[in-house]
């Protein structure tokens, strides 16, 4: 056989036939066994019949008896007890009529006819009966009158006796006859059963080794074919031993299997010429790259350059400042303008430091000088150092320090320029900006908290990445000079503390919140050598 289609037809052609030859083996053995079952319920009422049939003829005669002894009462009672034998009679008839009349076995017909004859005979007494009690009750001597009773009833008794018996006992046997034939009927069945099965494992055996077998074994030569193919060995090949479904999947599994080693040989060339150009670019990238460190080393070496060649003539201007306020009463008419010259000489001297630290942290060389200070000189400073830029600007610039002042271990210069970096990106970068609020809050186990409040636009969805390095937002803005929120986040976190953005009150404006852990848990954590350590720093600081 070429063809699978025709293999499997062929199972299941002979699964079908095994379960058809089953499905009639065991219909016919119902049929066995209801026609068995069916024998013996018959014979069981016959019996029933032939009890009720002798219970009839006994008030036969006993309804003679009285007949006989009140002759006035003759016609009605042996009128409804002769009534009662006939009907009896009858219906044992249509028993054994009913026992013969469907059936084709001689040996049906030939116990039909036994016993008609012994109901030939019942019928027969009955009669006879009848007239000899129709002649008794003529007679008028009693004496004879009881002598021919008695000896009509022997008569009777005589002649039903034997019919009787011999009736009920042919429905005995027949049951006896019916329960035999059930336990042979059941011992053929379990023979026929256990043969059947037998039959049925051996033609499941023959298909197995001749059909089932040799397809399964084809099929897991294909599975392991798949799976050499899989992982990479693209010479695995099958041989083709049939030309049917299972030789065709074959063939394209050989197939397949050269198409993909002739592409991978051409993916491997591929592969060779992409890794020597990511090669050739890399070698490119890493010049240019090359380039711009030491164009992005130039730009911080002069960034640095210039803060430093800017601190000395402020510092001279500071000095001459100073020489001037001790010269006494000589520039007194010019004491303003020297005041006004030194703070805002101070206030340049104070950006300039912000580039210097500025460029040191692009280079990586910042160094925190962490001591205990107090949080709202700090703050205040901070607002002190921007209040004339917001006056410029016609902004409301407050400051809120809260119910006490808060120590944190911090540098005090860094804060500082943290705190103005916000209030300045906060007057440069918001529009419609009409109030800026710097608060201090929390104290106790609650970390220091400082938050600066505007009542400006708010932080846009886009702005939520503003803590990355030299990115700005997307409103217009003014060239300004500041650390930029990454390098406020990246001081913040090493101080121990965390920095968010958010929206001001009612969600409207924006807030930008530190929060610093205070000095009392610092100290706390410590272990005593490091309590001493802050101790001493708190009281330098002082």
């Amino acid at each position: 056989m070429r063809s699978l289609k025709v293999r499997f037809a062929l199972l299941l052609g002979s699964i079908a036939l095994v379960v058809v030859l089953a499905a009639a083996g065991v219909l016919a053995a119902i049929g066995a066994a209801e026609r068995t079952i069916d024998r013996t319920l018959a014979a069981q009422g016959r019996l029933e019949l032939l009890a009720e049939l002798s219970g009839r003829m006994t008030q036969f005669g006993m309804a003679a008896v009285e007949t006989i002894g009140n002759p006035d009462l003759a016609p009605e009672a042996m009128g409804i007890a002769r009534s009662n034998v006939d009907r009896a009679l009858t219906t044992v008839d249509e028993a054994l009529s009913r026992s013969v009349a469907g059936s084709d076995d001689p040996l049906d017909r030939m116990q039909y006819a036994l016993r008609s004859r012994p109901m030939a005979q019942l019928r027969a007494a009955r009669v006879i009966l009848d007239r000899q009690v129709s002649q008794i009750v003529r007679e008028t001597d009693s004496e004879k009158r009881q002598n021919s009773i008695k000896g009509a009833l022997n008569g009777f008794g005589a002649m039903t006796g034997q019919p009787l018996s011999f009736l009920i006992e042919a429905e005995r046997r027949s049951m006896v006859l019916g329960s035999d034939a059930a336990r042979e009927l059941s011992r053929r069945l379990r023979i026929a059963a256990a043969l059947a099965v037998l039959g049925a494992l051996g033609l499941v055996v023959l298909l197995w080794r001749s059909i089932t077998r040799p397809t399964l074994a084809r099929i897991e030569a294909v599975r392991r074919a798949a799976g050499a193919i899989g992982g990479g060995k693209l010479d695995t090949r099958l041989s083709v031993a049939t030309r049917d479904e299972l030789g065709l999947l074959v063939a394209n599994v050989n197939r397949m299997a050269a198409r993909l080693s002739r592409r991978e040989g051409r993916v491997a060339a591929d592969r060779a010429a992409l890794e020597d150009t990511v090669e050739a670019r890399t070698a490119d990238l890493r010049a240019a790259n090359a380039r711009l460190e030491a164009v992005d080393r130039s730009r911080r070496r002069f960034f640095a350059d210039v803060s430093h060649e800017l601190r000395t003539p402020l510092t001279v201007i500071l000095g001459e400042c100073d020489l001037a306020a001790r010269a006494g009463p000589r520039i007194t008419d010019h004491a303003p303008a020297f005041a006004t010259i030194r703070k805002r000489a101070m206030r340049l001297k104070l950006r300039v430091e912000d580039l210097l630290r500025v460029a040191r942290s692009e280079s990586g060389e910042i160094e925190l000088d962490r001591r205990a200070l107090g949080l709202a000189p700090v703050l205040a400073e901070a607002v002190d150092n921007l209040a004339s830029e917001a006056a410029r600007r016609r902004v409301a610039l407050t400051f809120e320090p809260g119910a006490r002042d808060l120590e944190v271990l911090a540098d005090r210069e860094w804060m500082r320029q943290v705190v103005e970096s916000l209030i300045d990106n906060a007057l440069r970068h918001a529009t419609g900006l009409t109030r800026v609020v710097v608060a201090l809050s929390g104290g106790g186990a609650a970390p220091a908290r400082i938050t600066v409040t505007d009542d400006g636009p708010g932080f846009g969805d886009r702005e939520q990445t503003l803590f990355e390095r030299f990115r700005r937002g997307d409103r217009p803005a003014e060239m300004g000079f500041g650390i930029g929120l990454a390098l406020a986040r990246w001081l913040i976190e090493q101080h121990d503390g965390t920095i968010r953005l958010g929206a001001g009150e009612d969600g409207h404006g924006a807030r930008v919140t530190l929060d610093l852990p205070p000095l009392d848990l610092i100290v706390e954590g410590d272990d005593a050598a490091s309590r001493d350590d802050r101790r001493m720093r708190k009281d330098d600081a002082a």
